[in-house]
């Protein structure tokens, strides 16, 4: 799973019938830091996330997992609203 930020929506009349209902998201990928990571991508949504929510997103084969029986043609999806993110700060080694 990796972080990502919804900046986003994508409006399609034209489609593959298995995107049909399907909410497509603009997601700009994160780093742990929160800071933008690489190209942002378009992600299917099974979680009703909305613009500026910090989301976690699964890629490949397990994207399809969340529409289960049905059939969605997706390589990117997104599976979790975050609520809050927490990082320790490192500690100075002691000698």
């Amino acid at each position: 799973m990796q972080l990502g930020r919804v900046i986003g929506r994508v409006w399609s009349s034209v489609k593959n019938r298995g995107l049909t209902s399907q909410r497509l998201l603009i997601v700009q990928p994160l780093k742990a830091d929160l800071t933008a990571s690489g190209r942002t991508l378009i992600c299917t949504d099974c979680t009703g996330a909305g613009a500026g929510e910090l989301i976690y997103w699964v890629r490949g084969r397990e994207a399809s997992f969340p529409f289960t029986p049905e059939d969605v043609a997706s390589d990117a999806t997104i599976v979790g609203i975050v609520d809050e993110v927490n990082i320790a700060k490192k500690k100075a080694p002691s000698c």
